[in-house]
């Protein structure tokens, strides 16, 4: 037999004796006068229990599978269970709950316990009732299905009163939960667990490994127990929210180095970076500096193992580091690190190694390892928003959804603008209407630590208000929000607790897009919900809105974040590209060729798409990029930067008469060099109309 077999129970607090026979018979006849089967049954039980196990204590310390009645059965074998354990189940479930003697885990979770809240049996048990029909009533208001919602109670509570030895539903703390969801791990881990659970199930399903079996029912229990510790949050009984499972808190917080990390090496990360969560810093800042430096931990570990203290590192040690973020490849993708990503790894350490040294600490090298030079370049890309043509597909595939958080999620992304996080948190109070009526969205406070106040499109604030009735109704408890610093009730809720992320937007998005057929080459979806952001920001700027608006509605803390979109849409360049290349145009000049011919570079071409109308000169325009520097070139028209269109024809026009007007003059003051000089410009310009396919002859609106 295994451990779990020869294991016996953990040793009492307490003596356990079993209790007399004519008080336990009593109580049988008072709570099963009507069912005298069940009196003799229950006498028979008791008494055969009695004579293999005179001394309560024998019973505690036999194996488990022995107290199951399992210990002679064959895996996988069919059958009802019976046997003097087994059949004193409700004996002992009478013990724990009148005498106190709590029944320890491993026992309590390896059968069932289906009659105890009957009410003629929960009555003599001291259970209370009218406590219970309340709290599955909480259960439906809070999103449960009936049998479900009491499903979850009774299996949860019956743990614990029984492991507690306490019949007092009031009485259930975060402790006993966290204790039972501790033991609920350390079964399940058990090799006889699966065995135990081969007896529980149905035939279908007793021919699955024992393993799965047993990782089945501690997912089952779990979820179980993640239900009751909500829903004793939402009464009020027990004042730590659930965060994940029975977590009520981020465990990075508490993990900030790896453990295997050396005390001299941890310590002075650890104060830097629970300084930094003391102050305003974000937690998420926070969180991707701590996993930085985990990275960076790991890394010394292997490659300098013999470090152990901060004081040891040199800039030879971080020059390898950036060495191996260069040569290393993401798992994931098979590629090299991106430079944001090797940016994010870098960034923490150059803030930690320049502050620390300025602060004078004592166990940190006390100079910069790191500058600014060492930093990756990162690349300044554009929005990117989403075409219109896409945006109207995937706006019908939104309003098809069946789940209404997802589609109010995603419509509110589509005409508010918020970040993710922000549509996430909103609160019961955030929808109200401008004096003429108007949808309004108040956005709580976010990543600019600004609560504002935005116009909300009608069809968004429909859905929206329709979400808001229903978390309303269900009445889940306030939760405290970090950001706002106070208690906030959310729309977002189901079931007692804040909706994910995940199932809000990424979940919503594959569906929209598979249905819009917005998917690359692999199935994926090909709009993410920042792009809806971008969007809004770019529908903005094209409308001809101020700078000040789309800062108001993006909630951006400078011009510049909200100018980009502007230069998405800049009337200017559009202006000028419509006269120049949309219009047909032809061009000219040493620099035309290369554009033709796609030879120029493309940084250079970008520029060019954002700053055409800069670089207008005269007669043309030059395209020696701010990278070349300055041009040193006054005679731009054979600079090989000169490109000159159609549209400057009549001015060529009239430059070519008028070099050839001081041409003349030249002659006839006798100036030889400057005759050849205005000569050279007039053949030139003229070479430059040729290419333009225009006359030399002058028109009448020609003019410089």
């Amino acid at each position: 037999m295994t451990a779990l077999a020869l294991a016996p129970a953990p040793a009492p607090d307490r003596l356990r004796c079993h209790a007399p026979r004519e008080e336990y018979f009593g109580w049988v006849r008072a709570t099963f006068a009507d069912a005298p089967a069940s009196i003799k049954s229950r006498r028979y039980f008791y008494n055969r229990f009695l004579k293999h196990w005179p001394d309560l204590e024998d019973w505690f310390a036999e194996p488990l599978l022995v107290r199951l009645d399992l210990h002679g059965r064959v895996a996988h074998e069919p059958g009802k269970r019976t046997g003097p354990s087994h059949d004193a189940g409700p004996y002992l479930a009478y013990l724990s709950l009148v005498h106190g003697i709590r029944l320890d885990a491993d026992y309590v979770l390896s059968r069932n316990f289906d009659s105890l809240f009957v009410p003629k049996v929960a009555a003599g048990l001291g259970l209370d009732l009218d406590l219970l029909d309340s709290l599955s009533a909480r259960m439906l208001q809070l999103g449960y299905a009936p049998v479900s919602g009491r499903s979850v109670l009774t299996w949860t509570f019956t743990r614990l009163l029984l492991m507690r030895g306490n019949p007092d539903l009031r009485a259930i703390r975060l402790d006993d939960l966290t204790a039972l969801a501790g033991e609920i791990k350390r079964y399940c881990a058990r090799p006889e667990a699966g065995f135990v659970r081969a007896s529980h199930v149905s035939n279908a399903r007793r021919r699955m490994p024992m393993d799965q079996l047993a990782e089945i029912y501690q997912k089952a229990c779990l979820t179980r127990l993640h239900g009751v510790h909500v829903l004793l949050f939402n009464i009020g009984q027990v004042p730590e929210p659930p965060f994940h499972g029975l977590k009520t808190a981020e465990r990075w917080r508490t993990e900030l180095t790896p453990p295997e990390t050396p005390p001299a090496l941890a310590a002075p990360v650890t104060r830097w970076l629970s300084g930094r969560l003391q102050t305003s810093d974000r937690a998420e800042s926070v969180r991707h500096s701590r996993d930085a430096f985990r990275y960076f931990l790991r890394w010394l570990a292997r490659a300098h193992p013999n470090i152990d203290a901060m004081t040891q590192l040199e800039r030879r040690h971080i020059e390898g580091f950036m060495a191996h973020l260069h040569e290393h490849t993401n798992a994931r993708t098979g590629r090299p690190l991106t430079a944001r990503s090797r940016y994010t790894y870098l960034s923490p350490l150059l803030q930690f190694f320049r502050e620390t040294s300025q602060w004078g600490w004592s166990d940190v090298p006390g100079r910069p390892l790191l500058g600014r030079s060492d930093m990756p370049k990162l690349p300044s890309a554009l929005p990117r928003f989403i075409p219109r043509a896409e945006l109207d597909r995937l706006m019908e595939a939104v309003e098809e959804l069946e789940d209404p958080h997802q589609r109010a999620a995603l419509l509110l992304l589509r005409w508010s603008g918020a970040r993710r996080g922000e549509i996430a948190r909103l609160t019961l109070d955030c929808l109200d209407a401008y004096p003429d009526g108007y949808p309004r969205l108040r956005i709580p406070v976010g990543k600019t630590y600004t609560e504002r106040m935005v116009p909300l499109h009608p069809q968004a604030a429909d859905a929206l208000r329709d979400l808001i009735n229903a978390a309303k109704a269900a009445n889940a408890a306030a939760r405290h929000d970090a950001w706002a610093q106070r208690p906030v009730r959310y729309v977002f809720m189901r079931r007692g607790k804040p909706m994910g992320r995940h199932f809000l937007y990424e979940d919503a998005l594959e569906i929209a897009c598979r249905k819009a057929g917005l998917v690359d080459g692999d199935g994926n979806p090909t709009v993410t919900a920042h792009r809806f952001r971008h969007t809004v920001g770019t529908q903005l700027a094209e409308g001809g809105a101020q700078i000040q608006t789309i800062m108001a509605i993006l909630g951006h803390r400078n011009a510049q974040m909200s100018a980009t979109y502007s230069h998405i849409s800049d009337p200017v360049l559009k202006e000028q590209y419509e006269k120049v290349i949309a219009a047909g145009g032809r061009i000219a000049g040493p620099a035309a060729e290369e554009l033709l011919t796609s030879r120029i570079g493309e940084d250079t071409l970008n520029w060019l798409k954002t700053n055409f109308f800069k670089t207008e000169l005269e007669l043309g325009h030059c395209l020696r990029a701010p990278a070349e520097g300055p041009c040193e070139c006054d005679l731009y028209l054979r600079c090989s930067k000169f490109l000159t269109t159609s549209e400057y024809a009549p001015r060529l026009r009239a430059r070519l008469t008028r070099e050839q007007q001081l041409a003349q003059d030249a002659v006839e003051r006798g100036w030889p060099r400057e005759v050849e000089r205005h000569n050279a410009i007039a053949d030139r310009i003229r070479g430059l109309l040729a290419d333009l396919g225009e006359s030399t002859e002058p028109g009448p609106d020609d003019h410089c």
